[in-house]
């Protein structure tokens, strides 16, 4: 039994408040005591130490009084979120690479013609992105051909390779560099990030509070520790694919003609963000029967995405796509034999198997969720869709699950976050351990089990008077009899009807006297 179940809302409001207190100064720890180079074993108990202290967190929210929820939700965001601006990047630098492709957009370079080593671009350069001399012998650093005078290092990660992100992510760092003063370095895009993240929290609480939901399961996002870490500190561009589409589910869930078209344009501009949102697209079709309302959502995203590569085609010498195609080998998704990658699967299959086996059992829950899911609940597909995507690739980078944990905020089901934790694991510990498959087996193996039994248990009939078995409730939701992940199935309007049939059985006699 849970503990905090027995506070007094005034006393599990002061109990939120301390631990998102805690929650706060170990981030801020965190983000202060240094890269994964230095000592990743202790900086991932400053990781676990986060995520203990927002379970503890989430477990007090549910007893604080329901009055005061978006007021201590938001605060607790903004407390979190600041946290990640303490200091520069720590984990990743591929927010160098975002400064640089704005610089030299707004020099009126194309970013996909160029590489950053590349000499035509060496009078775009600085000491901060191209320090030079004794600065070179710095961890990250990546060493560059030497042109004339120019530096022999860079931090920007694969200098002699082409970009690899989308032309919305594109103008968004266009957008950061024009805005930004000179000499501000990484700050801006920080700066950018935390308004991103905080614009997502601002949309959960819109999208719950006017389906009538509880808006505690918005704290999944805005509390997580992986949001300052990833999304602000590092500053990754996932913030704002999420931000789309989290905009872009929330309108397809109206129901409206117009609404769903503008949710899929949304959509859309989130796949040409960063390209793991379309990982959710069989959500927004869910219960859709007739190729009428396949297209109303399916043509605004092809429609968004294509309109938004057309200008950098028409401005650029090389291909858009970048170094996308290289990306791809060289993280080994063609090669399940190589990494770690397909981790799970190929502990009990060939490693040939590994990839066809993950594309069947990915286009069945696809299939699954478009047939069975609820249309009034988009993100319910769109989570049991990427979630079993993360379970079956087993991503090595911790910021991909970005858009796994605002899912989790829409949709309420807690033990998906042990995904992202389990990424975080496999990240940070990756080099102490060698990148060993070992690491991700056991991480996203327990991970799964979370998942399994959490959905086990879920479905089973609750006992009278037994409390529900997530930190949070999931306000107007069915139990669902089926598996992959206990998808709600059941349209609020059948449960009423429901409640009212059953209830006509006790008092027919009062609605007949009516």
């Amino acid at each position: 039994m849970n503990p905090l179940t027995a506070l007094t809302p005034r006393t599990a409001l002061v109990a939120s408040v301390l631990a998102l207190a805690a929650l706060t100064t170990a981030l801020a720890l965190t983000v202060r005591y240094g890269g994964r180079s230095s000592d990743p074993v202790v900086l991932f108990g400053w990781y676990a130490l986060g995520w203990a202290l927002f379970a503890v967190a989430l477990l007090a929210l549910r007893r604080a009084p329901s009055g005061r929820l978006a007021w201590l939700i938001v605060a607790g965001a903004v407390a979190v979120t600041v946290t990640g601006l303490l200091g520069p990047p720590r984990t990743s630098t591929d927010s160098y690479r975002y400064a640089w492709d704005g610089r030299v957009q707004s020099a009126g370079v194309s970013p996909y013609d160029h590489t950053p080593q590349d000499p035509a671009l060496a009078l775009l350069r600085d000491p901060w992105l191209f320090p030079t001399g004794a600065a070179c012998g710095g961890p990250d650093l990546a060493p560059i051909p030497p042109s004339g005078g120019s530096p022999h290092c860079t931090r920007i990660n694969r200098p002699a390779v082409h970009t690899i992100y989308p032309p919305v992510a594109e103008a968004y760092f266009l957008a950061v560099d024009r805005l930004s003063p000179a000499g501000a370095r990484h700050k801006p895009l920080q700066i950018g990030a935390a308004l991103t993240s905080l614009g997502v929290t601002g949309a959960l609480l819109l999208i719950l509070r006017r389906r009538g939901e509880d808006l505690r399961k918005a704290a999944y996002w805005a509390w997580c520790p992986a949001v300052p870490l990833e999304a602000v500190n590092n500053a990754h561009i996932d913030v704002l694919g999420v931000l789309l589409t989290v905009a872009g589910l929330g309108l397809v869930a109206s129901g409206a003609l117009t609404r769903r078209a503008a949710g899929g344009a949304l959509i859309g501009a989130a796949i040409a963000t960063k390209l793991m949102p379309a990982v959710v697209l069989p959500g927004a079709l869910c219960g859709v029967r007739r190729a009428r309302d396949a297209a109303t959502v399916l043509l605004p995203v092809a429609a968004s995405a294509v309109f938004a590569y057309l200008p950098y085609a028409f401005l650029s010498h090389g291909s858009v796509f970048g170094y996308l195609g290289g990306y791809v080998e060289e993280e080994g998704y063609d090669d399940p034999s190589a990494g770690s990658r397909y981790s799970l699967l190929r502990l009990v299959l060939p490693d040939t198997w590994a990839f066809p086996v993950l594309l069947v059992v990915i286009a069945a829950v696809a299939l699954y969720v478009m047939w069975r899911g609820d249309p009034r609940r988009p993100w319910s597909g769109a989570l049991l869709v990427t979630g079993w995507a993360f379970v079956l690739l087993t991503p090595g980078y911790s910021w991909y699950a970005l858009l796994l944990i605002a899912l989790v905020a829409l949709d309420g089901r807690w033990e998906w976050l042990g995904i992202a934790l389990a990424g975080a694991a496999v990240y940070v510990l990756g080099p102490a351990f060698g990148y060993q498959p070992a690491l991700t087996d056991l991480a996203y193996g327990a991970a799964t089990v979370l998942v399994l039994v959490t959905d086990r248990l879920r479905r089973r009939p609750a006992s009278p008077g037994a409390g529900g078995s997530a930190p949070l409730p999931s306000h107007g939701v069915a139990r669902s009899p089926h598996r992959w992940g206990a998808l709600r199935v059941v349209p609020r309007s059948t449960l009423g009807r429901v409640v009212q049939v059953r209830g006509g059985a006790a008092d027919g006699a009062g609605q007949s006297a009516r």
